[in-house]
């Protein structure tokens, strides 16, 4: 790609030069799967969909986890945690684009569609991608919570009722997948009844955003205008383009040169020269994550949790991190971070004990152990280098008698196969919480409803589904608190995968970029940025 292609920070004139556009570039780490964040679960996939393009009834404060009103400018809950009542605001406009020209403003029926048909298997619109799944929306068990979702007295009023108190509901609500969606435009492509203009809904996205998507072409470059009718007013930025850069340290060499402005995850070993640019500015905070690697314990011998125990044990974290985090991370031994609420430092972690290990594999009689070990092929704060971590693992399993075999595939068809019920092997992954709730984490990544959509370990405990439960049907948090110990004590025990580190996140940007925001849930949002000359 041509740089001039992506001057960054390029004042653009138009108009005979009497008007200029502000260009914002972000080096983006990984190609979209595509636009529409219901059916995604990646960082990028959201960064490109949800987060510049759809708005959803609750938002996240900018920097935090507090929600605020969006689509829905107050709600009310009933005493008995089961009904819900969101009041939309009135004049939201949906996006005007070369391919659909919206004929109203967001109502109801716009908030009753987009959970209906990740909900009703009946809905047209449930299946419209081949081998589409709603992995969100199941795996945190939302049709297990919902009884109803209903207009209510004008059409700018929704009604949702529970079957039962489910106290995260509110802030599951300003997650990705709740993105508020366009009935209107689905109808106009159901209309057509051609599955490939059904597609279009996934690839020519139209939201209430900040942006307007404008093209994407595939692997290379998204780009973005500012949406002049955004109901919080139009945004500093005239035009956002996400240059795809899937190499952290080409990513690192394109800010220095000016050829974007933002970029995400650098690599740990560049971080401290992009901090020695005088150019440059590098946010940082701990990061609200995990890096964990998932065994599937419905295949033999990691059905027993003796043998996962020694797996384990025969992995030096400590110096995993060391190599591949280089300070910027510290060794996991709960699922949750240290930073979020009910984390149990008394947890004792599974130690480093290769003999220990030999002796637990010697007594469930497994010899000559040969397994897939995946390596993610995407850098994430959580993993910067799942081949490097993936290599010293295999050199510590070898130690102990175990071989295992290396395996990739490019990041969405990674994600994929992993969900496999009867995929062999450790899987590495890892998780950025999405809305500071630890259900977010506990169930999200290990409830049985979630097996074959984001559980890689395949895991349903019933001692633990319990627990997890049990949590959500309560509100007063050292209630909640209490259960998710019980949770951090279960996994532990259990070991139906292996932690491996929490991070730190780190933003490096050129010093023209103002007003960005560092995200605790690992979002990357451009709606209150500038740039200054």
């Amino acid at each position: 790609m041509m740089k001039t292609l992506l001057a960054a920070t390029a004042l653009v004139a138009v108009m005979g030069g009497s008007v200029y556009a502000k260009q914002l570039v972000f080096c983006s780490e990984a190609s979209p799967a595509h636009f529409d964040p219901g059916p995604t679960t990646g960082g990028n996939d959201f960064d490109a969909s949800s987060r510049a393009i759809y708005d959803r009834l609750v938002e996240f404060e900018h920097g935090g986890t507090a929600v605020i009103p969006g689509l829905a400018e107050s709600w009310e809950v009933s005493a008995d945690g089961l009904e819900y009542t969101f009041k939309l605001r009135p004049g939201v406009k949906f996006h005007t684009t070369s391919y659909f020209t919206p004929t109203r403003d967001l109502t109801a029926d716009d908030v009753i569609f987009s959970l209906e048909r990740q909900w009703k298997e009946d809905n047209a619109w449930n299946k419209y991608l081949e081998g589409i799944s709603w992995d969100y929306f199941q795996g945190m068990d939302m049709p297990k919570f919902l009884k109803s979702v209903e207009k209510g007295a004008d059409d700018l009023t929704v009604v949702i009722t529970l079957n039962e108190p489910n106290a995260p509901m509110i802030a599951n609500l300003g997650m990705d997948f709740a993105s508020i969606v366009s009935k209107e435009y689905a109808d106009q492509l159901l209309a057509k009844n051609d599955p490939a203009a059904l597609a279009d809904f996934s690839n020519k996205p139209v939201g209430t955003g900040a942006f307007v998507f404008v093209d994407y072409q595939t692997d290379a470059v998204i780009r973005y205008q500012a949406f002049a009718d955004y109901w919080r007013g139009k945004v500093a930025i005239d035009d956002l383009i996400f240059a795809i850069t899937t190499d952290p340290a080409v990513r690192a060499q394109k800010l220095k040169a000016g050829e974007c402005d933002i970029m995400s995850y650098p690599a740990p070993a560049d971080v401290a020269g992009l901090q020695d640019d005088a150019n440059l500015q590098v946010l940082e905070q701990e990061g609200l994550n995990i890096g964990y690697m998932s065994y599937n314990t419905t295949v033999a011998p990691m059905d027993n949790a003796n043998v996962r125990k020694a797996l384990s044990m025969a992995i030096n974290k400590t110096a995993i991190v060391d190599a591949v985090y280089e300070g910027a991370g510290q060794v996991a031994k709960n699922l949750i971070p240290p930073t979020m609420w009910s984390y149990d430092d008394k947890i004792v972690d599974t130690t480093y004990d290769p003999e220990g290990a030999k002796k637990l594999l010697a007594d469930a009689g497994v010899s000559g152990l040969t397994l897939d070990l995946w390596a993610m092929p995407v850098s994430r704060p959580y993993n910067p280098n799942a081949q490097r971590v993936a290599e010293l693992i295999q050199a510590d399993w070898a130690a102990v008698g175990v071989t295992a075999n290396i395996v990739t595939y490019e990041w969405t068809e990674y994600r994929e196969r992993g969900k496999k019920p009867d995929r062999p092997g450790a899987f590495q992954i890892g998780w950025t919480g999405d809305n500071g709730d630890p259900d977010n984490f506990f169930a999200t990544l290990f409830s049985c409803s979630a097996i074959g959509v984001s559980n890689y370990s395949s895991w349903c405990n019933d001692d633990f589904e319990k627990v997890i439960q049990d949590a959500k049907k309560v509100s007063d948090q050292a209630e909640r608190t209490a259960l998710y110990t019980k949770a951090q004590e279960i996994f532990k025990a259990e070991e139906p995968a292996m932690t491996i580190a929490h991070s730190k996140v780190f933003m490096p940007m050129n010093k023209r970029v103002v007003g960005y925001t560092m995200d605790p849930l690992g979002i990357h949002r451009f709606d209150n940025v500038d740039v200054t000359e």
